[in-house]
């Protein structure tokens, strides 16, 4: 709360939605392949002709191949909104860089080059497959496991308990591959990730990993819980209108 109360101080409260066009072409992008490519994908590893519960590896292992494939496409989205953040950072007097997303990968690519757009591409692979293994998996299991129990049925409460236990395992493993990621990104100091979790540990200790998890668990608590509940109802629609059609 108080750096949320700092950056609407020192910078204005729109501060707080720096990057946010990018940010939606990163969930349109990312979210909508990652998401829209999980159930078919799950289907495929299974086979089509497969009856009952599909094994929770099995849901893992589709969350991750999505995940993967989905940031391979949207990287360039996550450089820009990274960048365009970033510009909140720069003192005051200094000319900013960019003046829109649209404006941020044209300037980009004209004076670092097109690849310049997969830039940190490996680590992002890595976290995203597993956060949305996290997500995905988790959700599904969830919901699952929440079915079973008498009195439970397919409705909104359940949508809601289910996405915060996406939330939450979403954060515990990804915590860990965060603060990793944002040290690597933030100081020079480190040679590899393996280097830099090994220091992290040893001079900070296991819970220097989960810095920042209840601001982190409100984020993607609250966010998993929309985008869970905005999923199912969508869904129904899109099953009605085929099954009438």
């Amino acid at each position: 709360m108080g750096t949320v109360v700092t950056i609407a101080r020192e910078e204005g409260l729109w501060a707080l939605w720096n990057g946010v066009i990018a940010g939606l072409h990163r969930q349109c992008i990312y979210g909508g392949l990652r998401i829209g490519l999980y159930d078919p994908v799950k289907t495929f590893l299974v086979g089509s002709d497969f009856v009952g519960d599909i094994p929770l590896y099995q849901k893992i292992f589709a969350a991750l191949l999505t995940g993967a494939i989905a940031i391979v496409v949207a990287n360039p989205t996550d450089l820009v909104k990274v960048r365009l953040q970033a510009e909140g950072k720069l003192p005051s007097g200094v000319p900013r860089r960019y003046y829109g997303a649209l404006d941020a990968y044209c300037t980009i690519v004209r004076q670092e080059g097109l690849g310049a757009l997969w830039t940190g591409l490996g680590p992002n692979i890595a976290r995203n497959a597993i956060v949305n293994a996290a997500e995905l998996a988790s959700y599904d299991q969830v919901k699952e496991t929440i079915l079973k129990i008498p009195g439970f049925t397919d409705n909104i409460f359940t949508h809601i308990l289910a996405g915060l236990g996406a939330g939450l395992f979403a954060v515990c493993i990804g915590s860990p591959i965060d603060v990793v990621k944002s040290r690597m990104m933030g100081d020079s100091a480190y040679k590899n990730t393996v280097d830099c979790f090994i220091k992290t540990l040893k001079y900070e200790g296991f819970l220097a990993f989960y810095k920042g998890f209840l601001p982190n668990f409100s984020r993607l608590g609250s966010w998993n819980v929309i985008m869970f509940l905005t999923l199912e109802q969508a869904k129904k629609v899109f099953i009605r209108e085929v099954y009438f059609d």
